[in-house]
């Protein structure tokens, strides 16, 4: 939901400039969208489809798998990614990655998560003048460790520590169950079973912008 709104802000913010954005949900649910590969695909795709440049530069990575006969590494996705941010007169690039902990971090070694989070750490410490990041999480150890240090003072925005905030998500939540076409013909209880679920997960959502 927080996300959602920064990207909808970003997107009225393209009207106006050159600016590209590319987004990425975590869904433990899917296998698609639970590890690092997913994450580089997807962003790479979004900023292609945006920019020449940018498809010039997933192209040579075409090229280097020998016309697509191979699939790239991670650290091949990762390096197309930094060579499109290091482009002569990038436009702003804004990256939005929501619900890290949604990410395992039960299998392999590393993880699918510690590899996201490395990766976090890297394109932060990247340090790109024209690269926005932001990411939102459940204010897990693991993710608290890596992400805290990346984005101090006024870029960390743990919204579990303020009241306020969890009033204002929960009034939204009934808004939109309450106004939304489709729920609106859904029973009272299960109305009030999405709220409370969605109430209960808000109140532990973490937002670091980190840059």
């Amino acid at each position: 939901m927080i996300s959602s709104a920064i990207i909808e802000d970003i997107k009225n913010l393209q009207k106006a400039t050159s600016a590209l954005l590319a987004y990425y949900y975590f869904d433990f649910k899917d296998i698609a969208k639970r590890d690092l590969r997913g994450l580089l695909s997807c962003l790479l795709t979004q900023l292609i489809d945006d920019s020449d440049h940018c498809w010039d530069a997933l192209s040579q990575l075409y090229t280097n798998c020998r016309d697509g006969s191979e699939q790239p590494s991670e650290a091949a996705l990762g390096q197309c990614l930094r060579n499109m941010l290091e482009l002569p007169g990038q436009a702003p690039i804004y990256i939005i990655v929501d619900a890290v902990d949604e990410c395992p971090n039960t299998t392999g070694t590393p993880s699918p998560r510690e590899k996201v989070l490395e990766f976090l750490e890297d394109l932060v410490g990247w340090k790109h003048p024209n690269l926005h990041i932001c990411v939102t999480s459940r204010p897990e150890h693991d993710i608290q460790s890596i992400l805290n240090p990346l984005a101090t003072g006024p870029r960390r925005v743990s919204l579990h520590e303020e009241g306020g905030q969890r009033e204002d998500i929960i009034s939204y939540v009934c808004s939109f169950v309450h106004k939304d076409r489709t729920m609106r013909r859904w029973r009272a209880e299960d109305k009030e079973l999405v709220i409370s679920m969605l109430s209960e997960r808000a109140d532990g959502m973490y937002v670091p912008p980190l840059q």
